[in-house]
């Protein structure tokens, strides 16, 4: 269910997402997304920029031959598909929920015109998709250098918000083994094997969701 109570501003400087939609008083469609479903397809008009309420969203290009890659793992408080904003025709990839998920829809027009008329939070915007980008390339640098034990760490910890300047959500919405094994990069019996190890050294709990706790952060810090 979409979180409706408006969040407080942090501290001058930090970007509040939700403020800004709040402020700029922009018009958005609000889209719930069941698990498993495409919120768009490689090569959709890019005629959208899209913010995520709740839920996870995968980001996926797919290569002429038919294989898929996992770009980015996203949560609540990120935009997506902002490359329209840019001149970006068609999507260059796929966006998938990973849970059910509630994500607002801005119309490009609305979204460029309110950036023009407003710097400052043309600026702020700016800075949150380039810090979310920077993390994108973390990704592809655990991915290719990191075991599977310490990418499905940090997944989990970045799912909880873990790294942000929010505080972070310490428990996160369910999310199946296959999806996990997915953004990993990894087979879901391994998946399963780490997950039960970190249970079992109090890491993550399953209550409803999955409790991540901030211990688990050894497991990414440890050499």
């Amino acid at each position: 269910m979409a979180r409706t109570g408006r969040r407080r501003r942090g501290s001058r400087g930090r970007f509040d997402a939700q403020a800004f939609l709040d402020t700029a008083g922009l018009k958005r469609r609000i889209v719930n997304v069941a698990a498993h479903a495409k919120i768009f397809s490689q090569g959709d008009p890019a005629r959208e920029v899209f913010y995520i309420q709740d839920g996870v969203v995968r980001l996926t290009v797919l290569s002429r031959t038919g294989r898929e890659a996992v770009i980015a793992t996203l949560g609540p408080g990120d935009f997506f598909g902002e490359g329209c904003l840019a001149g970006q025709p068609r999507r260059m990839g796929a966006a998938t929920a990973a849970a059910p998920t509630v994500v607002l829809a801005i119309e490009k027009a609305q979204m460029s015109r309110t950036l023009r008329e407003q710097p400052d939070l043309s600026e702020r915007f700016m800075a949150h998709v380039l810090a979310r980008n920077i993390r994108i390339e973390e990704d592809l640098v655990d991915q290719l250098f990191n075991s599977s034990e310490r990418r499905l760490a940090r997944t989990l910890l970045l799912l909880a918000r873990y790294g942000k300047d929010d505080p972070p959500v310490r428990t996160i919405s369910k999310v199946s083994q296959e999806i996990l094994a997915e953004m990993v990069g990894t087979t879901r019996s391994r998946v399963n094997f780490f997950m039960n190890k970190f249970r079992r050294l109090g890491f993550i709990q399953y209550n409803g969701g999955i409790r991540i706790d901030k211990s688990l952060l050894s497991v990414v810090l440890h050499d």
